[in-house]
């Protein structure tokens, strides 16, 4: 039987959202994609590996402090 290592802080950490780009960081030329498009996909990508890693955390219940 296989078990996997319990995650730490340290080799889990918690997922950082991305840097949202400048209103007026927009050319305004209909770039595709343009940096709020990407940066609607990053902020997706985010949201699951957040998600993810709330599971992961959950599951092994409260940390000893």
């Amino acid at each position: 039987m296989r078990t996997d290592p319990i995650p730490t802080a340290e080799s889990d950490p918690m997922p950082q959202p991305p840097v949202q780009p400048d209103l007026d960081a927009c050319c305004g030329n209909g770039c595709d994609p343009c940096i709020f498009d990407t940066y609607d996909l990053e902020m997706d990508a985010y949201r699951q590996a957040l998600r993810a890693w709330k599971a992961r955390n959950e599951a092994q219940g409260p940390a000893a402090t």
